[in-house]
């Protein structure tokens, strides 16, 4: 290395920060993203687990599709931690506030024993390639977004009847990171519409039954499970992290939690419910790119009476219903993360499995809302 490089470098060291290489995990969890600037040719002979490869010459080109926000925290990796220091001033100048280089790149995270992924051109290893192949052969996809799936977080309330879809198809489809919330076990009255579960499984947690069952069908993603009721207290939490809120449950009070912490976090809230033949989607999104649109406060703003909601413990649910309304939903957080098609952003799908019916209600946004009226502090 000359003396004017070394310069450089020693400048660099001193402006932009570095992370050891033990502490990336726990950023990644906390919904860092973990980059490998290596060229792809490196890249074949291993990657940090987690990492998506973008080699250094198009970093610039591509970091706006894996990273839309500009608050994200950015863990830049190379062979030894030079190029990343670069590569960290470089995204740092584009408005990517809390870029950061891993110190010692890929060898030290070797020599230190952490995991590693095989990998191929472009962050797709050879079995993500033939995993994707059908998402790779669609030009709306592609691999920039089945790249931008791979990065991807997504928050699932409850594992339930219309979780379990759900979860199923966004883990199949290579969201990388999926966050399921839920306090209950498996009962065998479950097994009818909950297909996550299975009877082996009765009487354990619903998370851990989801993570067994993701992870069997994609290895590839990280599933976190999160043994719990949604509380005001946790609620932040939960949805501060992920870049879209997947709502599978059925009762009113966590519905409105979760809709009022994304309201406050400015996330995609896909809502969706079933009650005997009929269901529901919709996608409640006041920060929405495209204009103001309601939360789902503009729609209930507050819940009926019990009378008028019973549960499908109380009246029953036709099993394969939540199958449809929660693919449904897996359709409108795909459509969100990809940037595809027009989710229903400000409207309600109605499905009447009956009638073989579906209709659309435009939701209007309700100026005096108590979540995200005009008068609202930061609305």
């Amino acid at each position: 290395m000359t003396d004017l490089l070394s310069a450089r470098v020693a400048a660099l060291r001193a402006s932009v920060p570095e992370v050891e290489v033990e502490a990336c995990a726990a950023l990644v969890r906390d919904g860092a993203l973990l980059v490998d600037v290596r060229e792809s040719d490196e890249r074949e002979a291993g990657s940090p687990q987690g990492a998506v490869g973008v080699s250094r010459g198009l970093l610039e080109l591509r970091i706006a599709e894996l990273a839309p926000s500009p608050g994200r925290t950015l863990l830049l990796v190379c062979g030894s931690g030079t190029r990343s220091l670069f590569a960290a001033e470089a995204l740092r100048a584009l408005g990517y506030s809390d870029a950061r280089s891993v110190r010692g790149g890929v060898q030290r995270w070797r020599e230190a024993g952490l995991p590693m992924n095989a990998a191929g051109s472009g962050g797709l290893g050879a079995s993500e390639r033939a995993r994707y192949a059908r998402h790779l052969a669609l030009p709306e996809v592609g691999e920039a977004g089945q790249l931008r799936l791979k990065v991807a977080r997504v928050l699932l309330v409850g594992a339930g009847g219309l979780g379990s879809p759900a979860a199923l198809y966004l883990a199949a489809a290579g969201v990388g990171t999926l966050d399921v919330v839920d306090f209950d076990v498996v009962d065998r009255s479950n097994l009818q519409r909950q297909v996550l579960h299975t009877e082996g499984r009765v009487g354990r947690l619903k998370v851990e039954s989801a993570r067994e069952a993701l992870l069997a069908l994609n290895p590839n993603v990280t599933v976190n499970a999160h043994a719990a009721r949604v509380t005001d207290e946790s609620v932040d939490a939960l949805v501060a992290p992920v870049d879209v809120v997947v709502d599978g449950t059925d009762n009113f009070g966590t519905r409105y939690r979760v809709n009022d912490a994304c309201v406050r976090a400015g996330k995609p809230y896909v809502y969706g419910s079933v009650h005997r033949f009929e269901g529901q989607v919709g996608v409640f999104w006041p920060a929405s790119p495209g204009g103001p649109s309601p939360c789902y406060r503009c729609l209930f703003p507050a819940p009926p009476p019990p009378s008028l909601a019973p549960n499908c413990a109380q009246v029953g649910v036709l099993g394969v219903l939540p199958g449809v309304v929660g693919l449904l939903q897996a359709v409108e957080a795909l459509k969100l993360l990809l940037g595809l098609g027009t989710p229903l952003v400000g409207q309600v799908a109605c499905y009447d499995a009956l009638a073989a019916e579906l209709s659309r209600l435009r939701v209007p946004r309700a100026l005096e809302c108590a979540t995200c009226g005009t008068g609202v502090t930061g609305m």
